[in-house]
């Protein structure tokens, strides 16, 4: 059996973290040993990294500087924590990967997009999500549900123009790679998400032998 690597993208307030758990007991329904990890963080160090990125602050942060971070983040999760799941067989469900860098920082700060892909190249080579899973739904609605939590950290404090821009990054970023991608509208019920969830996992568990179509 192959080991999947699944991300879980979208901006905020869709909805990841209730659908990351119902997609880790799906797969762990299958007797498949899955973990689940986070970007930026999901080691101690890149927890730090994670810190240094996301509190609010009085200086300047840098764009390039948050790229550079970020990836910096990535570099030790992928090394420490990704791959060696992976090898020992694990699946791997993580929310947010390189595709976030595209869409917030590429897309979202309009930095240079080839940059960023050759940061891609050299931090992770060609370990690259199976399936990615994008929870799309109206900025509006997903900043609504967002400011339901106590607090904002300094990327969620952003503009309105801001995260449209990530959405339509994302968005492009889907249409340039159909075969990865995998749209959920995250404006439905709870039910109505979970069920286009099993309609993209089926696929995937078939694929690795795990399910009957």
């Amino acid at each position: 059996m192959t080991p999947s690597f699944i991300s879980i993208e979208g901006g905020e307030g869709a909805g990841k973290s209730t659908s990351i758990e119902y997609i880790k007991g799906k797969i762990e329904s299958f007797g498949i040993e899955c973990l689940v990890t986070r970007e930026p963080g999901g080691t101690p160090m890149a927890e730090d990294i994670r810190q240094l990125l996301l509190q609010h602050r009085d200086e300047v942060v840098d764009p390039y500087t948050e790229l550079l971070l970020m990836f910096a983040s990535r570099r030790q999760h992928v090394e420490n924590v990704i791959r060696p799941a992976l090898a020992s067989g694990k699946w791997v469900i993580c929310d947010r990967f390189t595709d976030a860098s595209f869409a917030y920082q590429g897309f979202g700060r309009g930095l240079d997009k080839d940059f960023i892909t050759s940061l891609k190249h050299f931090v992770h080579g060609d370990l690259n999500p199976t399936m990615t899973f994008l929870f799309d739904l109206d900025i509006e609605i997903g900043m609504a549900r967002a400011g339901k939590r106590a607090n904002f950290d300094r990327i969620e404090t952003e503009a309105m123009s801001f995260f449209e821009r990530v959405r339509q990054g994302y968005l492009t970023q889907a249409r340039a790679e159909p075969d990865r991608y995998r749209i959920v509208d995250a404006s439905q019920s709870i039910e109505a998400v979970q069920h286009q969830l099993d309609l993209f996992l089926t696929p995937l568990l078939t694929l690795r032998g795990l399910a009957n179509e």
